[in-house]
Parts: structure tokens; sequence; C-alpha cells
């Protein structure tokens, strides 16, 4: 299996307080992979770490291709136009004269906004921006640190629609994100980073299999709608659908899972932090 990042017990203190206490994980080529944590856990520090912007103490990090990097905080000179930063990332790049503007995706809507100065874009078009300036020079890799933040449903529908084209081309896209419903849209496996360590890794079905003990099941019907929880799935159904029966009450919605991702994250990271 070809991996396109290879963590190795990573790491980092600030003074005498270990933020990273030997991450060790790895990122397959092509996967869409979330690093996740509560605040405070290390997640900016570990990614920045893999993005060659800050020093660790000991560990390895392999990374196998080049890189492109949205940070969760970035700015730009207030006066320079969109098109402008365009220009100055593709020159960075060494990207030829014109290829650069061609590799602009039209979904994150770049070309609205080539005319407009950094302080007139706001927060979503912002980010947008700094996703297409992660682009230029068409990198193997994406680390993209809070990537939907600040955008309205429509852009995170655009943002969303890009990453799966990105990843149909083969590259592989490490995020981190608070929002639990794009990592369960997105990503094929996650990592729990928690008090310092990795807490968890693989698919969210995975997490949920391991943390979610019980079954949650929702019911509409003709009555209303009724929620309860139970260990036995194959009994209980058949006990709800004879009630149903009984009572003469029409189903017209029925839902049955282990719990949601973002319920299975905090038990794995704050179990974590209270040993």
């Amino acid at each position: 299996m070809e991996y396109a990042i290879q963590i190795r017990g990573l790491r980092k203190s600030y003074g005498n307080h270990p933020v990273l206490k030997g991450l060790d994980f790895q990122v397959r080529q092509g996967e869409i992979f979330a690093l996740l944590g509560v605040n405070g856990a290390g997640k900016t520090t570990a990614l920045e770490c893999m993005e060659g912007l800050r020093s660790y103490d000991s560990g390895e990090i392999l990374v196998n291709g080049r890189v492109g990097i949205q940070l969760q905080s970035a700015s730009l000179p207030e006066h320079i136009k969109a098109i402008e930063a365009v220009r100055l990332f593709a020159k960075w790049r060494r990207v030829p004269p014109g290829k650069s503007r061609r590799e602009m995706p039209d979904a994150l809507g770049i070309g609205e906004i080539a005319q407009k100065p950094y302080y007139q874009l706001s927060t979503g078009q912002k980010r947008r921006l700094h996703l297409a300036l992660a682009l230029i020079g068409d990198p193997d890799i994406l680390f993209l640190d809070e990537p939907a933040a600040g955008l309205d449903v429509e852009g995170r529908a655009a943002l969303h629609q890009e990453i799966r084209r990105l990843q149909s081309q083969g590259k592989t896209i490490l995020l981190a994100s608070h929002d639990m419903a794009e990592v369960e849209s997105l990503c094929s496996r996650i990592a729990i980073l928690s008090d310092g360590i990795i807490a968890f890794t693989g698919t969210p079905w995975e997490l949920k299999e391991k943390v979610g003990t019980h079954y949650h099941i929702t019911v509409r019907t003709s009555a209303g709608m009724e929620s309860f929880t139970t260990d036995r799935v194959e009994e209980a159904l058949p006990a709800l659908f004879a009630r149903c029966r009984e009572k003469g009450t029409v189903i017209s919605d029925l839902r049955v899972d282990r719990g949601s991702l973002e319920e299975h994250f905090l038990k794995i990271a704050k179990k974590e932090e209270t040993k």
C-alpha cells in the first residue's frame, strides 16, 4: 500500500508543556483523511509540523509529493487583488504565465472576485481564494485546516464538490474540521487526536462499531414522532411494526443508527483527556 504521508513518533513541546506525545499514523495516497480533536488537542501544531511550518522535537515525517496548504488563519495585503495574488503565488510556484489562471476551478468562483482587492472580500470569498492559491502548481497533497469556515450553504456545497473532484484526480487530502457532518460526508478515514496521542484511527463506521454500543431508532407515524434506544434492533423493529398495526398508525419515516459521529468522537476525545 502506498502512503502519501507517514508520521512516526512525532513529539512537540512548548517549554515544559508537551503537546504532541508521539503521534503515529499514515495517510494513504488518494484518500480524504481527517485529523480530529477538541480545541487544544494539538491538531494545528501537528498540521504545521507536517506542512514544514513548525519545527518538532523528535520523530519522523515523510511526505510523498508536492504540497498545497490552506491555513486555518491566513491573510494577504489588504489592497492586493485576487488575480494579483494568483499571479504572485504562481511566480513563487514557478508556474508558466497563464497556466495558473486556467488551473483555478470555476466552482470556487474566483473569476467573480478576480478584480476585487482583498479587504473587500467576504470571509467566504477569502476562504475560496486561499484554497485556490493552495491549488496553484497542481499539488499532489492538500492540507486543509477548517476549509469550510465562513462559507454559506452554497459555498460549502461547492467546496465539497471541488474536494471530491480533486480526490477523483488522485490527490490526497488531509483536513482538520470541527464539522462532523462535513467529515462524515467527505472522509474515508479519520484519526482522533487526544491529549497528545492518536486515540483512534479508522473509518467513521469503525468508530461507530467501537463506541456505538446501542441502536437509536426514530420513527415518525400518523400519531407523531417517537425515539428510543435498544441493544437488539432485530427484536425492536418487529415489535414496533406490530404495535403500529394494532393501533392502525401509518409509518411515514424510520431511521436506525448507532449514534452520530459527533457523539462518538466526543466519547473518545473526552475519555482520553480525563484519564
